[in-house]
């Protein structure tokens, strides 16, 4: 089903559009003849990077986490076009808040997130199933809704409720559309975006992957109809990301200490593990 959809006159909406990942989706999207409806909170960055498309473009400014916001996004999209085919919950921050942080940093973050990720949804699928189309909500997840590293707890917590969204989601669409409505995850490695690189030296590192990069492996594996599409960087292979997800799942079977990679009783025991998994 999802072959067709990247494609001339279907149309594609995309939040968080005006810089990054999103930002260069709808380049992609453009490149594909897509008509797009594009949303983000800077307004002035979204009109200027949607003035450099070749495509027909509508814009939204508004904050995914404030539901008219977003409503307006979906009355603007189906007003202009009568249809969405993709929908891209792009749109996210980093800013967050340790275990017991302050609950209203944890609130925007979440607000963001996983609110604004289930808001869409609420509005656009719907939609989408009472169509004779098909259709794809792809959502933005994180490695560290995966192995939920020490650090950012809130953020952490975001992105690994938005993976279990993404499946539970997936999973009803099957059952509600046949698999003409589907879900996917989209999960970068280190990429190089505005949000990345804050505080970071201005030269992008060379262990990362720039925007562009993410977005075409996802093209090329959406087309393909993965739902997990786990993107690796310069430094990071799919075979590490691999070794890395089977030992977090496996601290609950073997009963070892929570996020025992980083426990100091531990560590050691995960680098040689490390090291003895990724071995030919």
């Amino acid at each position: 089903m999802t072959s067709t959809i990247l494609s001339a006159g279907r149309v594609a909406v995309v939040t968080g559009a005006a810089a990054g990942i999103g930002a260069a989706a709808a380049r992609r999207f453009a490149s594909e003849g897509m008509r797009l409806c594009l949303f983000d909170r800077d307004g002035d960055a979204l009109a200027a990077h949607a003035a450099t498309l070749d495509a027909d473009v509508r814009t939204v400014v508004g904050d995914v986490a404030d539901p008219d916001d977003l409503r307006r996004l979906h009355g603007t999209a189906y007003e202009a076009y009568g249809a969405v085919d993709l929908l891209m919950n792009n749109a996210g921050i980093t800013a967050g808040a340790g275990p017991w942080g302050d609950p209203s940093a944890w609130r925007r973050q979440l607000d963001v997130n996983f609110g604004g990720v289930l808001t869409a949804q609420h509005l656009f699928v719907p939609t989408m199933l009472a169509a004779d189309r098909s259709a794809a909500i792809v959502n933005l997840g994180s490695k560290e809704g995966i192995t939920t590293p020490p650090g950012n707890a809130a953020y952490a917590v975001a992105k690994a409720g938005i993976r279990v969204l993404t499946e539970q989601l997936a999973h009803e669409l099957r059952q509600a559309s046949a698999g003409r409505v589907t879900a996917h995850l989209l999960v970068p490695g280190f990429t190089w975006t505005p949000m990345n690189a804050a505080g970071r030296p201005l030269e992008m590192p060379a262990s990362a992957w720039t925007a562009d990069q993410v977005v075409e492996r996802f093209v090329e594996r959406f087309r393909a109809g993965d739902f997990y599409i786990l993107c690796p960087d310069n430094e990071v292979t799919h075979e590490v990301d691999a070794l890395r997800i089977r030992w977090s799942a496996d601290d609950m079977i073997e009963n070892r200490p929570a996020l025992s990679r980083w426990h100091p009783d531990w560590k050691d025991r995960f680098e040689r593990w490390m090291e003895a998994g990724s071995a030919p």
